[in-house]
């Protein structure tokens, strides 16, 4: 029983292992040398086969690239409408989708495609190209393709495979051949994305083609109440767009009056606001709570030499600049060996002919004797030749029709071998400085493609939009002391125990208790908080908070001073250690506060009574115990201020009127169990 398990095991794994390999390298992830998926490889292939200068059905195509393709004619079509729409490789005809809208394209048989220019002049070469038998062995597939440009970052990918996935970021044409020109000038070259469907990026955590992008439609203000959409951001539509602002709009986020669709060739999304809402504000809120940005992770994933690897950008380029340089010299060596045996054939004919060395054979019986009579009478000449003389060579010779010997030109023939001449000088300059040659064929391509292929995309470098700041101050927050429960469905009742405050989904809230515990949450629906409550606020950085405390085990009255403080979520802390007779006395909000407070009376004072200002002591951190106002006992302490209780801090947000009395509190007498201790005046 446990063989049978493990043979069943290992044939698991074993078939497992096979099917993710197949689907890394045969359908997901492009490869290196020419920057295609095997699909994409297919499709191209299978229209340079059927290339006669016309147009073809998109039906028919998909139908000759099954022969090649065994994944059936649904990811044929998807993937051939991918690469059309992208315009580099297949040229269209008809109704192909739009990219904008994320409408499809009509069916296969309304519409036609073939190879651009740019396709032919850079990808296809037979003999440069490896072929091997497609699935069932009827025909020749390529392996990879001559590709002469890094179509890899020129097109992008996506795909997801067995345990990993790729997200390759497209890229300028123009700019690319002039980064692998500056590569092979051996100078310092940087690369960034640029989308065919525009908008705005950010590139400041991109990392080589890795890292993080941050992509924004391009939005302008029409007029305070308009807002016009005219580029949407890499991976998203005019209808999926509209779709996250619909949502956002439905959850308080924005508000909107309505929202309509206008594009064609170009986008155009109008928002027309809703009453006391204006473009500024609305613009930020689109970016932080809409698809109006969205972050992009990209993965430079690809498979090399069989294997999946991860790369950098600059990698790849100077990978296929360094192949465009080995297939141009490979070119070349053909060429220059095409021109050799051509040139080789030109001069055998010309002596031959010109020396009549036909009449040589007018007396010979046999084949055999024809041939090594030729032969014999060509070795005067081997010094004029390129190579020694073959059967093949007199075999030729010998096929040479009577009538093209009588119509001989020996002045056309002669220009023909200078030409052939010129041509095998020209080529062999050439493979002697093949880095100029390289940087000459791309500088010819940019010349002829360039302006077809401007820059889409604009770089620049925005700030990252809070989304607490864009947030609308939509929810009040309730507290109603008698029931101690606080939250944006508690309303708070006629009365100064309960408080109310504005705020928005997003933000946090600070809740400091008389007893020195304060703790930070989230905005809840209800929640039970306590009935001593000292105060409640929206957590903002650098908000000043003044406080007098007694200290219960000392007896003593100690002030102190802090910023926001640090914290956890949901976690309590103290201000000043816990104790049953410890409480905070005054509370106090921001600069220039301070306190009037009253001491016992003493025979040997000068005086009963001391103000406290607040802006002489130094800000400490919350915890800290702070600085004791005096040695004797304290009997009254006023808010000396001038002021009310704390105002808002920022827009559309108020913080809530101390809980405590903020006016004047009493203190402890002299001893425990004095009728006056611990008793407060109102406010």
């Amino acid at each position: 029983m446990n063989s049978q398990y493990g043979r069943l095991q290992q044939l698991f794994e074993q078939n497992f292992l096979e099917y993710s390999s197949y689907v890394i390298r045969e359908r997901a992830i492009p490869d290196i040398h020419d920057g295609l998926k095997p699909v994409q490889r297919r499709i191209l292939q299978t229209l340079f086969n059927m290339e006669d200068g016309r147009f073809h059905k998109v039906a028919n195509v998909v139908g000759e690239t099954m022969k090649l393709h065994p994944h059936g004619d649904a990811s044929i079509f998807a993937a051939l409408v991918n690469l059309a729409n992208k315009e580099y490789l297949i040229e269209r005809q008809g109704n192909f989708g739009n990219i904008y809208t994320g409408d499809q394209a009509s069916a296969a048989r309304y519409i036609e495609c073939r190879l651009t220019p740019l396709a032919k002049e850079i990808l296809f070469n037979k003999d440069l190209t490896d072929f091997v038998e497609s699935y069932d062995g009827r025909m020749q597939e390529p392996v990879t393709l001559p590709a002469k440009i890094p179509l890899l970052l020129l097109l992008g990918a996506d795909g997801i495979a067995v345990g990993m996935a790729t997200k390759i970021m497209p890229h300028n044409f123009c700019e690319l051949l002039t980064a692998q020109i500056q590569l092979l000038r051996n100078e310092a070259i940087v690369l960034y994305p640029d989308f065919q469907k525009k908008g705005l990026v950010d590139i400041t955590h991109y990392d080589h083609g890795n890292g993080r992008i941050r992509c924004r439609a391009r939005i302008e203000e029409s007029n305070e109440k308009t807002i016009l959409i005219k580029d949407i951001p890499y991976g998203t539509t005019t209808q999926s767009l509209i779709e996250s602002v619909e949502k956002a709009a439905k959850s308080g986020k924005i508000k909107i009056l309505s929202i309509n669709d206008y594009t064609a060739e170009e986008v155009e999304i109008e928002i027309n606001l809703a009453r006391g809402v204006y473009a500024k504000e609305t613009i930020e809120a689109l970016y932080a709570f809409t698809d109006c940005e969205v972050a992009i992770t990209p993965n430079l994933t690809l498979i090399k030499n069989n294997t999946p690897l991860t790369c950098t950008v600059e990698e790849v380029l100077e990978h296929n600049t360094q192949k465009l340089v080995l297939d141009l010299t490979r070119e070349l060596e053909i060429d220059l060996g095409r021109l050799q045996e051509k040139l080789h054939a030109r001069l055998l004919e010309q002596i031959f002919i010109e020396e009549r060395l036909y009449k040589e054979i007018e007396e010979e019986t046999s084949y055999r004797a024809v041939v090594k009579r030729v032969g014999a009478s060509l070795q005067p000449f081997t010094g004029e030749l390129l190579r020694a003389v073959t059967t093949e060579d007199i075999e030729r010779l010998l096929e040479i029709r009577i009538k093209r010997i009588s119509r001989y030109d020996i002045n056309r023939q002669q220009k023909e071998v200078r030409e052939i001449r010129s041509e095998i000088k020209a080529i062999s300059n050439h493979l002697k400085d093949m880095v100029g040659y390289s940087i000459a064929f791309l500088s010819d391509l940019l010349k002829k493609y360039g302006p077809l292929f401007p820059r889409q995309t604009q770089l620049c470098e925005f700030e990252e939009v809070s989304v607490r700041s864009a947030a609308m101050a939509n929810l009040v927050i309730g507290y109603q002391r008698g029931s101690g429960f606080l939250g944006h469905t508690i309303k708070a009742e006629d009365g100064k125990q309960d408080l109310s405050l504005s705020c928005s989904e997003y933000d946090r809230l600070l809740l400091i208790y008389n007893d020195g515990m304060y703790k930070v949450i989230p905005v809840v629906d209800k929640l039970f908080v306590g009935h001593e409550l000292a105060w409640i606020g929206v957590v903002e950085d650098g908000l000043i908070f003044n406080i007098l405390y007694r200290d219960g085990q000392e007896n003593l009255i100690y002030a102190k001073r802090f910023t926001t403080p640090k914290f956890i979520l949901e976690k309590e802390y103290r201000l000043f250690p816990e104790d049953k007779r410890s409480k905070i006395l005054l509370f106090l909000m921001g600069e220039g506060a301070s306190a009037h407070v009253s001491l016992a009376p003493s025979a040997r004072a000068k005086s009963n009574v001391m103000e406290v200002y607040f802006d002489e002591y130094l800000l400490k951190n919350p915890n800290a115990k702070g600085k004791r106002i005096a040695s004797r006992v304290v009997r009254k302490v006023v808010d000396s201020t001038g002021k009310a209780a704390p105002r808002p801090v920022r827009q559309n947000m108020t913080l809530l009127d101390l809980v405590t009395p903020a006016k004047e509190s009493a203190v402890s007498g002299e001893k425990e169990g004095d009728g006056e201790e611990g008793k407060q005046a109102e406010e």
